[in-house]
């Protein structure tokens, strides 16, 4: 049997939620995978979500998690020379960014970075950004909105049980209608991210990103959800190579609500240890979300405030 011992590091009140949300490790096994999540500008509301994956990550005990916030705009010039992540000090790197482009060395960094063996982990509107940069396209397969379209590379969807390269069909890449709890439902062989989880499971209230273009390149989709505004059923959870790197890619994840799902908490949990290892030791939670219903992840009590 194996018994958890919260590392020194961690404050207290972190406790009840290492123990009440997560699966156990054994004193005995690897430290931490060192994670860094990348935000600061976003058309969603990163202040709100980067928490809550941090939350996700270190909740189960396997990683520790730093984040590195951007410059806010264009015109913090002497800021952005300023911005250096060290991408290379990290096991995987998760991108909660969407806004102005990366300074060219950062950009060049993480291309050696990923490349290089580096894990990477791309979370909703990330798959927005850098509609220019190409080996960022290659790296995510597929995007949406910044002007992408047929120059950008094909739709990718699944019908009959096939996986479809869809390159002649017009239209913008990146599309989504209201908010709704969705089906998702597993695709494929099989992969060590969704290892013994139901074949269809529900998700939380977030937007189903359809009509993604991209590369497309070197993906291997593991899930996928139907989109009644694209008539599609629209990859949800993906794998994909870059160099030595692995990425996994997820376009869920709209909101702090879209992702207090334990779904999407397995699945982030799984995806990132995948990404930074190439192997998945998290087992499966018992409030895994089923076919019929969601499972909620109830959000941490506030501390009190200091008097």
């Amino acid at each position: 049997m194996k018994f958890f011992t919260i590392p020194a590091q961690f404050p207290a009140t972190c406790a009840v939620v290492f123990l009440a949300i997560s699966p156990v490790f054994a004193e005995t096994d690897p430290a931490p995978l060192k994670i860094l999540i990348v935000d600061g500008q976003n058309n969603h509301s990163w202040k709100t979500t980067t928490p809550v994956m941090k939350e996700a990550l270190e909740g189960c005990g396997r990683f520790k998690v730093e984040v590195s916030t951007t410059p806010a705009g264009k015109s913090a010039a002497d800021q952005w020379a300023a911005w250096k992540p060290g991408f290379s000090g990290y096991s995987a790197v998760i991108s909660n960014y969407n806004g102005d482009a990366w300074p060219e060395t950062v950009r060049s960094e993480f291309e050696k970075y990923v490349s290089g063996g580096g894990g990477f982990v791309c979370v909703h509107a990330a798959n927005n950004s850098f509609p220019e940069w190409a080996e960022y396209n290659k790296m995510i397969g597929l995007g949406g909105w910044g002007g992408r379209g047929p120059q950008s590379g094909p739709f990718l969807y699944v019908k009959d049980g096939k996986l479809v390269r869809d390159a002649s069909s017009p239209g913008a890449g990146g599309s989504h209608g209201a908010q709704h709890e969705f089906l998702v439902t597993l695709f494929g062989e099989g992969h060590p991210i969704t290892a013994g989880m139901p074949p269809v499971w529900k998700h939380a209230k977030d937007e189903l990103y359809d009509s993604l273009r991209g590369p497309a390149e070197n993906v291997k989709v593991l899930a996928y959800a139907f989109s009644e505004k694209s008539g599609r059923n629209e990859p949800m959870m993906m794998t994909l190579d870059y160099g030595k790197g692995r990425v996994f890619h997820t376009p869920m994840g709209h909101a702090d609500y879209s992702m207090r799902c334990r779904g999407f908490y397995t699945m982030l949990q799984r995806g990132t240890e995948w990404a930074a290892t190439g192997k998945v030791t998290i087992p499966l939670p018992k409030d895994f979300p089923t076919a019929e219903a969601v499972s909620p992840v109830t959000a941490p009590a506030t501390p009190p405030a200091a008097k």
